[in-house]
């Protein structure tokens, strides 16, 4: 989930292998179970594969039962630079960019001119993951964690970052400003007797985790030749995380940072193309890069450094409670293109962490514990030992007929996978996890859409995933309904026997998104699943995340430009499903050219954090301030009016 404008980095594949594409086990399902042949559509097909029978039949005919878990009022589509929400909410905008976070911090300077020692003592940009750590389990104070993705450059110019200057002249002050502007920020809040929140300044809790930041790398590739560089020959300390996407958290109350797009961070300034095969796989770039941070830091100069981008593409645990600690980088999770944890417990209670890499063509992964979960027991390593698993989808219909297909967990590791273990390309289970694409090609794993969230039913064990798009991505046969797959869609899996720890699962697709405003004709099949009409049409979904109650919250980060393809579709939106009734409502837009992303509660779940992600990404934004100021990044604080459970 990064910059949509003008073009998305995961958009381009790097996968070259010869592994089967999701697109080609969905069409053999679907062929098989006889939809395209009756003339039902695929489209209509998808929708129906979750239904028991009984239900099935109805589709087409009688009106679907309208939800008891959505309470809400649906809204329009919007194209306006606000944030729109349902009737009988308020969102109040919190934490935007700069705000002062850690004394002595400055305010923010409204023309982007504050420099790099101002900006490590403020809020960071791009706000993305976000989770609220509540203090003793109370509703109205805790500590709140949010990702900075990233800064937005186009064409090799940071567009806000430094105002009207952007990068002329490019300094190390200012390419050390945009490294203290990434990372993670750890924000001590609480509201008063009229809901009102504010930050607790001196808190000691308030904390800025940068770029420069010392963590350290744990679990098997720990110290690993990959992992040593000049300035750190041990293998086992790096200085910090950046481009932290979507989030997890874990029961014994630590973060879970997850490292996505780091390969654009990494470049050279000596004119000549010395990748090797894992960093081209992994996108690094040929020659320099629009963060430009090469030109000042050595270690982002790959023909410099070699190893030094190994050391990012990891699931980052930190602990909020404790500001002194060292985050640590988890390597038995594997190194990819995060884009979110989902930790769940599987019946034994051993830790289940499920992941997603965002990039086309690439593929959803699974890490089971070594150890078990107790409450109060040691919990420090239980992310350093363990099982990680690639996921390979077929098309075998599940037991009860309501589950288009069954898949399994290929375990990825170097002695007990035959394939790896001939495979002279890993000589140890270290160096499968630092290259873990490489190894997941070399076992057949599924290639998807651009995995993005994972999110797990706390009501049924179900997980769903959102496949956000591939554009790039060519027709399978003539029945194929989505030759470049422009609006994504919506899987979800059981695991066999309900255990999150199974080696086998059963899927289908619980929503096709497309756009029945531009495509009214449904023999088009680009309008999408029967779950998708005029009032609730959306295009690349992305942040995902299941309430207490069961409520499925889906967030978009798609195209605004309400033209062609996406006609009618407004700007990006946040929208909430009933997974058993399977309608959809449109909840909240976002101001221009923004993505809606993170998404976190309160215990009584009576308020809601979400983020607003580079406004006016394309130019053409002044939220939140307005008028002709920058547009900044900042978080969301949704309550409903009556003081009731939100969506309720």
């Amino acid at each position: 989930m990064s910059s949509s404008y003008p073009i998305d980095s995961e958009d381009l594949p790097t996968n070259t292998s010869a592994g089967e594409h999701f697109q080609d086990v969905v069409q053999r399902a679907f062929s098989r179970r006889g939809f395209l042949k009756s003339g039902i559509g695929l489209s209509a097909a998808l929708f129906l594969g979750g239904l028991p029978a009984a239900q099935a039949k109805g589709v087409g005919g009688a009106a679907p039962q309208p939800s008891r878990l959505l309470g809400f009022t649906a809204i329009p589509l919007s194209t306006a630079d606000a944030v729109q929400i349902a009737p009988g909410y308020t969102a109040t905008v919190f934490a935007p960019w700069g705000t002062p976070l850690i004394a002595p911090a400055s305010a923010w300077k409204a023309d982007g001119s504050d420099d790099a020692a101002a900006q490590a003592l403020q809020v960071g940009d791009n706000h993305d993951g976000i989770h609220f750590f509540a203090m003793d389990g109370r509703n109205n104070e805790g500590l709140l964690v949010v990702n900075h993705e990233y800064t937005t450059v186009e064409d090799g110019n940071y567009v806000w970052l430094f105002g009207a200057d952007g990068t002329q002249p490019w300094t190390a002050d200012k390419a050390d400003k945009a490294m203290n502007a990434h990372g993670v920020s750890v924000i001590h809040v609480a509201a008063n007797v009229d809901g009102k929140w504010s930050i607790q300044a001196g808190s000691r809790y308030n904390r800025r985790i940068t770029a420069s930041t010392a963590m350290q790398l744990s679990g098997p590739a720990a110290s690993h030749d990959w992992l040593k560089t000049s300035a750190d020959p041990s293998g086992t300390r790096v200085l910090g995380t950046f481009n932290n996407c979507g989030n997890g958290w874990t029961p014994w109350n630590t973060y879970l940072a997850c490292e996505e797009n780091f390969n654009t961070y990494f470049g050279t300034t000596s004119g000549q193309d010395t990748r090797n095969t894992a960093q081209k796989r992994y996108g690094l770039a040929a020659g320099s890069t629009e963060y430009r941070w090469e030109d000042f830091v050595e270690r982002f100069d790959y023909a410099k450094e070699p190893n030094e981008s190994n050391r990012f593409g990891w699931v980052v645990e930190i602990d909020p409670f404790d500001p002194a600690s060292m985050p640590k980088k988890r390597t038995a999770l594997g190194r990819i293109k995060h884009e979110n944890a989902a930790f769940t417990l599987a019946v034994d209670r051993r830790a289940v962490v499920y992941m997603g890499d965002d990039q086309a063509d690439d593929y959803i992964y699974k890490f089971v514990s070594e150890g078990h979960y107790r409450e109060g027991s040691k919990t420090a390593d239980l992310l350093d030992s363990g099982k990680l698993y690639v996921a390979r989808f077929s098309d075998g219909p599940s037991a009860d007929g309501r589950y288009a297909g069954r898949g399994e967990w290929i375990l990825l590791d170097k002695q007990a996978n035959p394939v790896l273990a001939a495979d002279t390309n890993f000589s140890s289970q270290a160096e499968v996890l630092i290259h873990t694409r490489l190894a997941a090609d070399a076992v057949g794993a599924t290639k998807m859409d651009r995995p993005e969230w994972v999110s797990v039913n706390p009501k049924t064990g179900e997980v769903y995933v959102t496949l956000t798009n591939n554009t790039k991505r060519a027709a399978a046969g003539p029945a194929n309904p989505r030759e470049k797959n422009i609006y994504g869609q919506i899987v979800r899996w059981r695991e066999a026997g309900g255990d999150a720890a199974a080696e086998s699962f059963e899927w289908d697709i619980f929503v096709l998104a497309g756009n029945p405003v531009k495509y009214t004709d449904r023999a088009d099949l680009r309008s999408g699943s029967a779950n998708i009409n005029v009032d609730n049409t959306f295009n690349s979904p992305d942040g995902l995340a299941f309430d207490p109650h069961g409520r499925l919250w889906i967030q978009t980060d798609g195209k605004y430009s309400n033209t062609g393809d996406y006609q009618g579709q407004g700007n990006n939106q946040m929208l909430c499903a009933d997974p058993v009734s399977k309608e959809i409502r449109r909840f909240l837009v976002g101001p221009k050219q923004c993505e809606i992303t993170g998404i976190t509660f309160t215990p009584d779940i009576k308020a809601m954090f979400i983020n607003i992600q580079h406004p006016g990404e394309g130019g053409d934004s002044h939220w939140p301030d307005g008028g002709a100021s920058l547009p900044r990044s900042a978080t969301l604080i949704i309550t409903k009016d009556d003081g009731g459970i939100i969506g309720a």
